[in-house]
């Protein structure tokens, strides 16, 4: 029974991974979200910081730093799984499926896009809760991003949504402790 849940998952994820990556084939489409996908790399969050920074000047630099060493701890943990699960990306299983980015790493699973922007969104939106009309919209389109060009199946960028939410869970109580979340 398990198995069979499994195989279904599986095939379901594919499916879905096809159909997406079926966009791509639009250039402004795959233009468009290759250009978020980029952005997610790490430019729109480092905006996002400086604005949280001229948010919250008296506590900015705080929260900034503790951010920052938040997200380097979940990318030593996220680094780990990667290279524990050596799930290949679609792109090179699926002749059908196109690559329509360049990987910043080899492996598929999870979504490190997805993790990293769940948990910035979340600690970000809870530190300058205006942030969120712009980092929730922002966010959707990156976990798509993955998936429309062929560099994650869902179920990568579920696993890597799940991820950011528990990351920052437990970096917004451990801010609260420290005082660093006011």
């Amino acid at each position: 029974m398990l198995n069979t849940l499994k195989v279904k998952i599986l095939s379901f994820d594919l499916q879905c991974c096809i159909c997406l990556n079926q966009w791509s084939k639009r250039p402004s489409v795959a233009y468009f979200f290759k250009l978020i996908s980029r952005l997610g790399d790490g430019t729109f969050w480092f905006v996002m910081l400086v604005m949280v920074w001229m948010l919250q000047k008296q506590y900015g630099y705080k929260q900034i730093i503790y951010l920052a060493c938040a997200s380097f701890c979940v990318t030593a943990i996220y680094k780990i799984l990667k290279t524990k699960t050596l799930r290949p990306r679609p792109y090179q299983v699926h002749q059908v499926i196109v690559a329509g980015d360049r990987p910043l790493d080899h492996y598929s699973f999870p979504s490190g896009h997805t993790l990293h922007a769940v948990l910035a969104t979340i600690v970000l939106g809870c530190i300058s809760p205006i942030l969120l009309y712009l980092m929730l919209p922002f966010t959707v389109l990156v976990a798509l991003s993955r998936i429309i060009l062929g560099l994650h199946y869902p179920t990568d960028v579920l696993v890597g949504a799940l991820l950011g939410i528990a990351f920052a869970t437990v970096v917004i109580m451990c801010g609260y402790y420290f005082h660093i979340i006011l």
